[in-house]
C-alpha cells in the first residue's frame, strides 16, 4: 500500500484551550468541567499576558490560561458550559487535535470521561 495516500484515522481526543480572567475563575472552570466529566482533566497554567482587540479597543490584560483534555463528543457541551460559567461576554474557548499520544493515558483519559456518547 502506498503510504503517501493514506490519511490516518481522526482521533476522538481534544485539548481545549480557555483564558480567564484570574485564578479563582480558571480553578473553578476547572473543577466544574472535570466534575461534570465534560474534561477528563484541566490544567491551570497561570499567568498569561494577552493582547487582542475588544470593542475597537487594543487591551493588554493578564489573563490565566487552561488546558482541558477531553474527546470529540464532550466538546459542544463542554463549550457551553464554559460559556454558561465564564465572566467573558466572549470567551476563547478553542479546540485542537490530539494527533498521538500515550495510549495508557488516552485509555485513562476515555475510562474518566465514560461511554461515547
Amino acid at each position: 500500500m502506498n503510504q503517501e495516500n493514506t490519511m490516518p484515522e481522526a482521533s476522538p481526543y481534544r485539548v481545549v484551550y480557555v483564558t480567564a480572567a484570574n485564578p479563582e475563575e480558571a480553578e473553578h472552570i476547572a473543577r466544574t468541567l472535570v466534575g461534570d466529566r465534560l474534561a477528563a482533566c484541566a490544567n491551570v497554567l497561570g499567568a498569561v499576558a494577552s493582547y487582542y482587540w475588544w470593542k475597537g479597543d487594543l487591551v493588554e490584560d493578564s489573563e490565566v490560561g487552561l488546558l482541558l483534555k477531553t474527546r470529540v463528543d464532550r466538546v459542544a457541551a463542554l463549550v457551553e458550559k464554559v460559556k454558561a460559567i465564564h465572566s467573558y461576554e466572549c470567551p476563547c474557548v478553542i479546540t485542537l487535535p490530539i494527533q498521538e499520544g500515550s495510549a495508557d493515558y488516552l485509555q485513562w483519559l476515555d475510562t474518566q470521561l465514560g461511554a461515547a456518547e
